[in-house]
């Protein structure tokens, strides 16, 4: 019993130091292991400690990512680490690590991209089509109105 407890440690441990995880994702693959209950939480507490696991880590490492590189907002962010069982400090953690300058540029660069690539001469369509895309992305939709209205002037 203990061995096989020792086997799932090192494997976790490799899941782990691959790439940042959560509780949740490791806590599902040791059921896939067969690492049930207390076990499982043997295991997890163990990681913890020895710094394999961290969830604030993941959490700001995730936000700051999935911003820069996909562009993505702090709604659609937000609802992606509460799958993933990130809530309440980590969640909070991870949302200050998006700056509140970056986050309007990004969006108003994000706005620009995009109206280039509309071809309709209806600036309406052209609004309607731009605020759809950005709040698809998760920006809120009071600071998309407010940046694609200032584009406007």
């Amino acid at each position: 019993m203990i061995d096989r407890l020792k086997d799932a440690l090192i494997k976790a441990a490799s899941f782990c130091a691959y790439q940042e995880r959560t509780q949740q994702e490791v806590r599902e693959r040791l059921n896939d292991w067969d690492i049930y209950g207390d076990d499982a939480e043997l295991v997890i507490v163990e990681l913890i400690e020895q710094n394999y696991l961290n969830e604030e880590r993941f959490a700001k490492t995730f936000a700051g990512s999935k911003f820069r590189v996909k562009s993505w907002g702090k709604h659609k962010i937000r609802q992606h680490l509460k799958q993933r069982g990130i809530t309440g400090y980590n969640l909070d953690q991870a949302m200050n690590e998006i700056e509140p300058d970056t986050y309007q540029q990004r969006l108003a660069d994000l706005l620009e991209k995009k109206k280039r690539s509309l071809t309709d001469s209806n600036p309406l369509v052209i609004k309607q089509k731009l605020a759809r895309y950005a709040i698809g992305k998760g920006y809120e939709p009071d600071l998309v109105w407010k940046l694609i209205g200032e584009a406007e002037r």
